[in-house]
Formats: C-alpha cells, structure tokens, sequence
C-alpha cells in the first residue's frame, strides 16, 4: 500500500522569462515527484513518455522513486512564458502524449490518488471514478479546463465536473481555474460551489496573496511567505500540493498543512527547476519567515461559513 500515488505526464518544458530561457522536464507530476522525493512517504509515480524520454524516469529512479511509465509515441512538449511578476504565465503546446484510462493502469493501492491532468484528455473520468472506489483522489483541476488551439493553450469550462467532482476527495485550483470552473470573481464563493458540487476538500491558490482551503463548511486562510527572490514560479502549486498531501498523510492539521505546503512553494519559487529542499529546510521558513506575514492581504487563520 502506497501512501501517495500521482499521476499524469512529465512534459518537456521551455520556460522563459524576464530573465532567462530554460530547457527541463516538467508537468505536474514532475514537480510533485521531485518535491516529495526525500520526505518520508511511500510513493509511486505512473506516467506516459517517448522512449527518446525514457533518461527522466531513469533519472527520478535514481533518486530512489517507483515509476511505472506507460509507452507514447510523443512526449508532452510544454512552452511557458512568464510575466514578469510571475503571476500570469502563456503557454504553448508542441506535442501531446497518450492519454490514461481505465485499461493498462497497473494494479497499484494507495491511501491518495494525486492527479496532475495538463489537459483535457490526459485523464479519463472513468478512470478518476475507479481510483475513488480505492482510495481519496486529488486533483490538480488546471488540465480539466485547457484545450490546445493552434498551439495555444487555452481554458473552457469541464463539461464533466457534474459527473467527476463527486468522487473528488481533495481538489486544487488557482485563482483564474476556479472563475473558469464555477464563474466565480471571489474565491470564497468559488470554493462553495467546488463543494456544493461534492469535493470535500476546495484548495484555491492566490499566488503571492497566499491561498484558501475550504472544508466542512469552514475557511482556512493560508499566507504566503515572503520569498527572498523570485526566480521561476514553474511547479509552485505542484510543490504546494506535495507539501499538502504529505502533511495529510502524516496526521496533520488542515491548517497545519497548508502552511506546509506554502513554505514549500516559498522555497521552490526562488530557484529555477523543482523543490530540492527537505522537511527541515521548510520547517525553518515556517519558524523564521512567519512574521513577516502579517502584512500579507489574507491573514491566517481559520473561520466558519
């Protein structure tokens, strides 16, 4: 039995910004695997790449992490090009991968079924309906509402939410996913109608304005930690969302992970490339950054609806 199970494609990304023009792996599962790599966790990662691909899962298995890799005939090729503050990213899509069901998924028990769809025709419903009869599924939503045109990625709403967010345990949006998804402006109203339509757990990221988890008909405002330098935001949310699940796993708090997991994705934004960091090295931004805190928009705590 694995603690956490993710899911979904490592990509070839081309990340660009105001500063610099970088070439490496990427994709929500990517991010996730190499934040969650030394943490104490049972894991496994299944994903679907080109053999001409096959050194990254070499790679990520060195580091002493189970992957199985379902055969592609293309491997996911990403473009992000990121503004200047790091909040808004454009992004273009060169090549897609083979997509997960039901048939070829390994047998494989886990306690958290994370899935990291980067578009909309990664993930079956069918398949997240089977996992959630196994285990709790979270869901990273972004995937679920881009569809490529003329290479651009673009957003609509999930014409399956009715039918797929039942069987949701824990969902993550950012704050331009959940408008698309629900037509909400205010992120608070955003996360009711994500958990009126089933999901327990709401997560809605806020960038540097921190972010909000709503669960059991309460609020828990999470702030966001000061970065000593803003380098790359690529995999933020990805490293925000290991943080999270790990602190689950373990018996922590809503509250308690979620300031976790931004710490997390605090570390990870001020260097380019994944989270390399340990659980020691977030826990001193969560003691020695703490204060500074106060200023942000959100304060933290917890309040009921």
């Amino acid at each position: 039995m694995y603690d956490i199970c993710t899911i979904g494609h490592i990509t070839l990304d081309k990340v660009v910004t105001g500063q610099s023009v970088n070439h490496m792996p990427g994709g929500t599962s990517f991010y996730f695997t190499k934040a969650i790599r030394q943490f104490d966790v049972q894991y496994m990662l299944v994903t679907a790449l080109a053999v001409t691909e096959q050194h990254i899962v070499d790679g990520i298995r060195q580091d002493g992490i189970e992957v199985y890799a379902l055969p592609s005939e293309h491997t996911v090729f990403f473009e992000n090009i990121y503004s200047l503050d790091q909040d808004y990213r454009e992004q273009n899509v060169h090549h897609k991968a083979a997509s997960f069901g039901v048939d070829g998924m390994p047998a494989i028990d886990a306690r958290i079924y994370h899935l990291g769809p980067l578009l909309s025709d990664d993930i079956s419903v069918d398949l997240l309906k089977a996992l959630a009869q196994k285990g709790l599924v979270s869901l990273d939503i972004q995937g679920y509402l881009r569809y490529v045109s003329n290479t651009k990625v673009l957003y609509r709403d999930w014409i399956d939410k009715r039918e797929a967010l039942p069987h949701v345990a824990i969902l993550k949006a950012n704050e331009h996913e959940m408008e698309v998804i629900t037509g909400k402006e205010d992120p608070h109203e955003g996360a009711k109608y994500l958990a009126d339509l089933g999901v327990r757990e709401v997560i809605i990221t806020l960038g540097s304005k921190g972010s909000i988890v709503y669960t059991d008909n309460r609020f828990h405002v999470i702030p966001a930690f000061e970065p000593l330098a803003v380098v790359d935001a690529t995999g933020c949310g990805d490293t925000y969302m290991a943080g999270y699940l790990w602190k689950k796993v373990k018996g922590a708090s809503v509250q308690e992970s979620g300031e976790f997991g931004a710490a997390m994705a605090t570390l990870k934004i001020e260097s380019s490339g994944p989270f390399s960091g340990t659980a020691d090295a977030v826990e001193d931004v969560l003691k020695n950054r703490r204060a500074g805190n106060r200023k942000n928009r959100l304060p933290s705590g917890v309040f009921t609806v």
